[in-house]
């Protein structure tokens, strides 16, 4: 079953074009993660938050990524990482157009 993983935590940029050619590289590596599906990278420059939302294929993968990304987050200097772990309804998610 496809678990979704919400993630979130304070951040003081860079933004927008910014944040892509300062991330990139963490991208790529997040890209190669085991049972990952998807990323989609969230920014809220007004609130100072940055964070994703991913869908992995199981909770075990989810679950150890979480930790790692937590603690290579906070060794970066982020205070704070708020993570949350979703199981994924596929038949109404089907009918609202989800792409899994």
């Amino acid at each position: 079953m496809a678990v979704l993983l919400q993630v979130d935590f304070p951040f003081q940029g860079p933004w927008g074009d910014g944040m892509t050619a300062a991330l990139k590289g963490l991208a790529e590596s997040i890209a190669q993660e085991p049972g990952l599906i998807w990323k989609i990278w969230t920014e809220n420059p007004e609130k100072q938050e940055a964070g994703g939302i991913y869908l992995f294929t199981d909770a075990a993968s989810a679950e150890a990524y979480l930790k790692m990304h937590t603690q290579r987050l906070m060794s970066f200097g982020v205070p704070q990482v708020n993570g949350k772990l979703f199981s994924v309804n596929r038949d109404l998610s089907a009918l609202d157009r989800a792409p899994l």
